[in-house]
């Protein structure tokens, strides 16, 4: 029914609105959101599901499947670099220039990409189309390049819209 592949698609780009939109620490937008479908889709399931047999991961090859029989998958990730907040630490660092010398990701930046991903899925949910967040489909999608190599944390989250739930009974 192609009505629930264009639904899904234009959820999907609610999301990524969503996400951009939502608020960002010192106003600095160091997001990528992205829509995988089709074959670009399918080509990092196969990925995932690379990794989760070379690595004995189990979940990577379960989440690959949901991934195949999903629409689409909106991937939201981020640009680690400090945002030169004074006195935070929130890191674990000293400050921001100690932070870039040991290469800890910025607490700015994962903080942004969690209320980020919150927004980009209450979409989702507001629209009734199931989705889960995969930190598998983010981690293939990084570690295979099929996102700009300045994303450093992301996470992906495949829309399904069908009778059942496929992300809810997984084994």
């Amino acid at each position: 029914m192609e009505f629930i592949y264009k639904t899904a698609l234009s959820v999907a780009e609610m999301m990524c609105s969503a996400a951009i939109t939502a608020p960002k620490g010192k106003g600095i937008n160091l997001l990528h959101v992205e829509i995988f479908k089709d074959q670009r889709k399918d080509e990092v399931a196969e990925f995932m599901a690379t990794i989760g047999r070379e690595k004995n991961i189990s979940f990577f090859i379960r989440d690959a499947k949901n991934v195949y029989e999903s629409i689409c998958v909106v991937f939201i990730g981020t640009i680690v670099t400090p945002r030169k907040v004074p006195n935070c630490g929130f890191c674990g660092a000293k400050n921001c220039e100690d932070a870039l010398s040991k290469g800890i990701s910025c607490a700015f930046a994962t903080g942004d990409l969690g209320i980020a991903i919150g927004s980009a899925i209450s979409i989702a949910s507001l629209h009734h189309i199931d989705n889960r967040i995969m930190f598998s489909f983010g981690k293939a999608a990084i570690e295979g390049g099929f996102v700009p190599n300045n994303i450093k944390i992301g996470y992906g989250i495949p829309l399904s819209i069908s009778g059942k739930n496929i992300f809810f009974d997984r084994k």
